[in-house]
């Protein structure tokens, strides 16, 4: 396996093609858009460029990744001679399933189609394809060239083969791959999803503030990062659709996102990557000061 493509240049798509590329795989990263792309190739190349700051990388090194990638707005061309194509578009099935039907019709018939999707169901997906023993979820954690973990989510069609590949593959990468069985929200965030949105209700019924309820988590649970910073960290918008995915597909009230978040990501307040969320950002990616108090919207 070594042509791979990555469909969607956004924060995973650029992150996978990153390393990808760094372990001399020949990458073609496409997007509808040129401007998405032109940003994503600027933002891989001054990621690497932090790693040789770091001496884990050498010049030489990063100039041979940048030339593992080609960029293309073609979906036809891009996947012609691929061996693996990893889908990172919306969080969002309509999409994910045009998506994959067409991959289906365009991509040669040994090609593997894996989802970066962190909640939308395999099965599903693999459903709009006639090749769903070759259909797989690839779910990395952002930032993509930092996180260890993989998820390889199994479909109920899935090969075992296609499985035995994807976690090799994930393992030639550096990656951790932890596999797990196709159910809503998979592992990690079928765990994560539930403390965050009883963060936000904390917040929300006036338990704790804030600082207190992030402070009570990295003190008191050993936890790197407070679970409402986290929030912000990953996207309070993402954040709402794996908890809707959970609770239309786990059927239990436990999973409802919290009034508190959906009223947020109605506002536009969307954490780290549309400056406010429960901190503010306007001054940079850290967060400079506490964006919402004791109160309920």
């Amino acid at each position: 396996m070594q042509h791979i493509t990555v469909i969607g240049a956004g924060t995973m798509g650029n992150g996978i093609a990153h390393i990808f590329a760094q372990n001399q795989f020949s990458v073609c990263l496409m997007d509808i858009s040129e401007a998405s792309l032109q940003k994503a190739l600027q933002t891989i190349s001054a990621n690497l460029e932090r790693q040789i700051q770091k001496a884990t990388l050498s010049e030489a090194q990063k100039d041979q990744a940048l030339a593992n990638i080609q960029l293309s707005t073609d979906l036809q061309e891009a996947v012609a001679s691929a061996d693996l194509v990893i889908e990172a578009a919306s969080e969002n099935l309509a999409v994910k399933l045009k998506i994959f039907a067409d991959l289906d019709s365009l991509c040669p018939p040994h090609t593997l189609l894996a989802s970066n999707t962190s909640s939308i169901s395999i099965t599903k997906i693999a459903a709009a394809t006639q090749r769903p023993q070759n259909v797989i979820g690839m779910h990395f954690f952002n930032p993509v060239p930092v996180m260890k973990l993989v998820e390889v989510i199994n479909g109920y069609a899935t090969a075992p083969a296609t499985s035995q590949a994807i976690v090799q593959l994930a393992t030639q990468l550096g990656k951790i791959p932890v596999q797990v069985n196709d159910y809503p929200g998979f592992a990690a965030n079928r765990i994560l999803l539930p403390m965050l949105n009883e963060a936000f209700y904390a917040l929300y019924e006036g338990i704790a503030g804030v600082e207190e309820i992030d402070q009570a988590m990295k003190l008191g649970m050993g936890h790197p990062m407070g679970p409402l910073q986290l929030a912000d960290f990953v996207g309070l918008d993402i954040c709402l659709d794996i908890l809707q995915v959970m609770h239309q597909g786990l059927g239990h009230p436990k999973y409802a996102p919290c009034p508190l978040l959906i009223n947020m990501v109605a506002a536009g307040h969307l954490g780290q990557k549309s400056g406010m969320g429960f901190y503010d950002y306007s001054g940079g990616p850290k967060a400079s000061r506490v964006a919402l108090r004791f109160r309920k919207t």
